[in-house]
């Protein structure tokens, strides 16, 4: 396949609302979480709800906590064994086409709708486990999400960079190149090392 056919989103759906909703710039999901991630952390520091101490080492164990969640859905969600025909067209349109067409820059970020529900019910989720301190935690948590989409972006729109993103093009490029069954942290390697899926 030609780059220039690459580029050129390939229809999900039929109906045309829901083929426009599987677009989005990735300027918008990753501007989107980072001022939710800033505004939950700085809103529990702000409110009292948290110190600044507790927010700052929460916030970064969310980012840290993030990149374990990014490597867990990419290896056992968007990669699972498609051994029926529902988790083959699942697969398909959230990650498979974007294997397909890994430079179509409008399929680089989960659509806002989608993402929105996800990040609300993790959200949640820490809320009713760790209560306010979910303000500092879910802060990084969304934080690190704009930064690797932000990551993700760059890697399949941009040519390898002579800095440290350089390291992370490669590790993802492998991924999408050479072994789809290795490298899938984005943001980090550090998962592949632990789990021992470094290509």
């Amino acid at each position: 396949m030609s780059i220039a056919q690459n580029k050129k989103s390939k229809a999900l759906f039929e109906h045309p609302l829901l083929e426009k909703l599987t677009h989005t710039h990735a300027f918008v999901p990753i501007s989107m979480y980072l001022i939710i991630g800033l505004g939950l952390s700085i809103y529990g520091w702000w409110n009292n709800l948290l110190s600044i101490g507790p927010t700052v080492g929460l916030f970064l164990l969310g980012l840290l906590f993030f990149t374990l969640v990014e490597y867990l859905m990419h290896r056992f969600v968007f990669h699972m064994l498609p051994n029926t025909q529902l988790k083959k067209d699942i697969t398909y349109k959230f990650h498979g086409v974007h294997h397909d067409q890994p430079k179509d820059k409008s399929r680089l970020a989960m659509p806002p709708i989608i993402s929105i529900v996800l990040s609300s019910a993790f959200f949640g989720f820490f809320y009713l486990i760790m209560s306010n301190y979910a303000f500092g935690f879910g802060g990084g948590f969304l934080v690190g999400y704009s930064a690797y989409l932000g990551i993700h972006y760059i890697i399949h729109a941009y040519r390898p960079p002579k800095n440290f993103f350089k390291i992370l093009w490669i590790h993802h490029g492998i991924h999408h190149y050479k072994s789809d069954d290795k490298a899938f942290g984005v943001s980090s390697p550090l998962w592949d090392v632990i789990f021992r899926t470094m290509p």
